[in-house]
Parts: C-alpha cells; sequence; structure tokens
C-alpha cells in the first residue's frame, strides 16, 4: 500500500512522532537530578533539529548535544529555575491588587525568554548573557512565532490538567509524548525564524558561532 511507503507521509508522520517519544524518555531521565534540567531542554532542542533534518542517530545525538550544553545551559537553568519558583510563589500567596500588572509582566517575559533561550543556546555559540539577551530580542521581534510557541505549550499544559482531573488513564500517555514530542512542533516554527541568522552572516553572533 502507498500509504505505507517509506517515503507516503503516513510514514513520516510515524517515524516523527516515534523520535518525539524516544527524545522525549531520554529528556525524563536526564530531567531526574533537576539541575540538568537546563542541559536537557537544550539538548532536546538540538537532537530535534536535526532528526528532522535527517542527521545522525537520535541517541547518540542527544547524548553528544547534553555534554557540550551542560556547563551554560545549567547556567541559564539557574536564572530560569529559581525565577519560576518565585513566580509560582507570588501567583500562590500575593492577593495584591496593585502588584497584579508587575506579576503579569515578569511572567509573561519569562515565558518569552524561555521560549527562545534553550534554541539560542543550542543553535549558537554565545557567553550566556549575550544568549538570555537573544532570547528575549527575538521573542519580542518576531512576537507570532513566539505566540505559536506558547499556544502549543499551553494547549498541551491545558490537556494534562484535564486528563489528570477527567481521565486519569489518559495522563500516562501524554506524559509519554511529553515535551519532547512538543519540541518536534516547535523546532520548524524557529528555524522558520532563525532562518535569515544561519543562512547568512546576518546573525546574532559572528557566522563561526553557529553550531
Amino acid at each position: 500500500m502507498q500509504m505505507l511507503s517509506p517515503d507516503s507521509g503516513f510514514m513520516r508522520g510515524l517515524n516523527g512522532l516515534v523520535d518525539g517519544i524516544w527524545l522525549n524518555v531520554l529528556m525524563l531521565l536526564t530531567s531526574i537530578p533537576i539541575i540538568t534540567i537546563g542541559a536537557t531542554l537544550a539538548a532536546g532542542h538540538d537532537t530535534a533539529r536535526r532528526t528532522l533534518r535527517g542527521e545522525g542517530h537520535l541517541t547518540k545525538t542527544y547524548m553528544r548535544s547534553f555534554r557540550n550544553n551542560f556547563l551554560q545551559s545549567t547556567t541559564i537553568w539557574l536564572c530560569f529555575g529559581p525565577t519560576l519558583v518565585a513566580i509560582a510563589y507570588t501567583w500562590a500567596t500575593w492577593r495584591i491588587l496593585p502588584l497584579l500588572i508587575a506579576q503579569f509582566t515578569v511572567s509573561i517575559l519569562w515565558a518569552i525568554g524561555f521560549e527562545w533561550a534553550w534554541a539560542l543556546q543550542a543553535r549558537f555559540s554565545n557567553p550566556v548573557g549575550r544568549t538570555l539577551i537573544n532570547a528575549f530580542v527575538f521573542g519580542i521581534s518576531h512576537a507570532g512565532t513566539t505566540l505559536m510557541l506558547l499556544i502549543i505549550d499551553v494547549a498541551f499544559a491545558a490537556l494534562l490538567v484535564c486528563s489528570w482531573l477527567y481521565m486519569p488513564q489518559g495522563l500516562f500517555l501524554l506524559v509519554i509524548l511529553g515535551y519532547g514530542s512538543l519540541l518536534m512542533l516547535h523546532v520548524p516554527l524557529l528555524e522558520r525564524a532563525l532562518a535569515e541568522y544561519t543562512t547568512t552572516g546576518h546573525s546574532p553572533t559572528s557566522p563561526e558561532g553557529r553550531r
């Protein structure tokens, strides 16, 4: 049957789903120490990008990228992780109306930076400070892409919550699909936004800084 041909859209989609699930399993395993979440996210972005381009073996690519990005990604995570805890704490405990705008602003900025930082860390060689600055610059200047990334993540989070509350039997499947599968949707959006910086000399880093 043509549908089962290796080059058919169905089989490419199925292979992409399997790759996304296995990538998610690797990300879950390497996130267990918590401190390694930053390296996990950067390696996930890099591996998803290379896998969609048909480059290398997924597991080997992931482990190599995890090692290569570990130090800088961990430093970036030490900025995002504690900040996330602080933001969650304010939303859980504060009931101060005049501070509501500030809470919204900080939360939105955190989400914008988070959506871009790991892709930029995986894609470019830059100091940590420059990567963080670029994350906000790209996130704001490519607002449409950022919005699409946030919609994907919020939709998945909503599915998790709904499954937890109303259909717990589906929760395992969602966890297995997880963020690794979402990255397979993130990467094409991010690569399209970064295309002019990765294919020309106009780049957030010098040309030799591209990975």
